[in-house]
């Protein structure tokens, strides 16, 4: 088995990919021989150890791949050997070879790639699990996704238009904003050059939004929970601002959780808003619901509602550069790891 190993919290300069021996299927199992497997800003954080549920040191990383099942464990059925998949686990997928349980994997629609297939799984399931379960959003409503250009953000907004009649207003540089506009983004604004809460207020005559999507964190939380209207939902799902440059940074860490804001429940109460989590990573001991999620992706993805955005594709041995991509903020979309080559 050809992985990519966190050997330290160096990030970028950290990872390594080895050899091991192959893993055997256990029962209930199937071995997937991975064509693709998709790189999330967790595990990114993850490498640079800002991200408490990575493994201990060394690990392979990776919540998603895609390949063919070359191999099944006893339980299953024979006929699934040879099957075209995608897979969600619990770290491991940054390898050639993998094994899961059987529940934990899917079909791939046919005439679609694996490419595609591993960048769909941790972004979209995130963004549906947001949209759909936790902020119910309703035609007519207005959704501020931040980071707006990376994979979620790029997976909200297609949701957001498969919905229909949602005003979206994304947060992304300004080389970005045509991208944006393509996936239905009503009003991109660059964070860069204007404060993005001033300007939601101005777009929206003082009304403010719906919904916040928001996996920047710290005093970023304050902001939107600010830019709620009654009966608003703003739902966190990441603390990015933690991650500043290719190392972690103690200070900087720091300053970002003495951001976070402090809410209460009668707080909650008395502004009529919604203040909601979401971490797929522990989601695991709730395969039932991720897998009836991931289905209702898959099928929008089969019919062509979907059609996840990859920004590039990198070879494991070029796994630093594609951390440094999206540790700068350059990418447009979801980063893909090739195995085989």
């Amino acid at each position: 088995m050809r992985a990519v190993w966190v050997t330290s919290a160096a990030g970028p300069d950290g990872l390594r990919v080895r050899e091991t021996a192959d893993p055997e299927p256990g029962p209930g199992e199937v071995r997937v021989r991975v064509r693709a497997a998709g790189l999330c800003f967790a595990e990114v954080m993850a490498a640079q150890g800002l991200y408490p549920d990575r493994p201990p040191l060394p690990c392979v990383l990776g919540y998603e791949a895609a390949g063919v099942i070359d191999a099944v464990g006893e339980g299953v059925a024979e006929d699934r050997a040879g099957s075209r998949v995608l897979a969600m686990m619990r770290f491991g997928g940054h390898a050639d070879t993998v094994c899961v349980p059987e529940g934990q994997v899917f079909a791939i629609p046919d005439g679609k790639d694996f490419t595609e297939a591993a960048a769909l799984p941790v972004n979209y399931l995130t963004a549906y699990h947001m949209l759909h379960r936790i902020a119910a959003v309703r035609p007519g409503e207005r959704v501020l996704v931040h980071m707006a250009a990376g994979g979620v953000g790029i997976a909200a907004l297609q949701l957001c238009r498969a919905i229909g009649d949602v005003e979206v207003f994304g947060t992304a540089s300004a080389a970005k904003h045509d991208v944006l506009r393509a996936e239905g983004c009503a009003h991109p604004i660059d964070y860069r050059a204007t404060d993005y809460a001033a300007e939601v207020r101005r777009l929206t005559g003082g009304e403010r939004v719906d919904v916040v999507l928001d996996p920047l964190g710290g005093a970023d939380w304050r902001k939107g929970y600010k830019l709620l209207r009654p009966g608003g939902r703003l739902v966190a799902f990441g603390f990015a601002n933690l991650a500043s440059g290719q190392r972690r940074r103690p200070v900087h860490v720091v300053r970002q959780i003495a951001g976070i804001p402090r809410l209460t429940p009668l707080q909650l109460m008395n502004s009529n808003r919604t203040v909601s989590g979401v971490h797929i990573g522990r989601l695991w001991d709730r395969m039932d619901l991720l897998a009836g999620e991931l289905r209702e992706v898959l099928a929008l993805w089969e019919k062509g509602a979907l059609s996840p955005r990859v920004d590039g594709t990198y070879p494991f041995a070029e796994a630093a550069r594609a951390h440094r991509r999206i540790l700068s903020r350059q990418n447009v979309g979801k980063i893909v790891l090739l195995p085989g080559e």
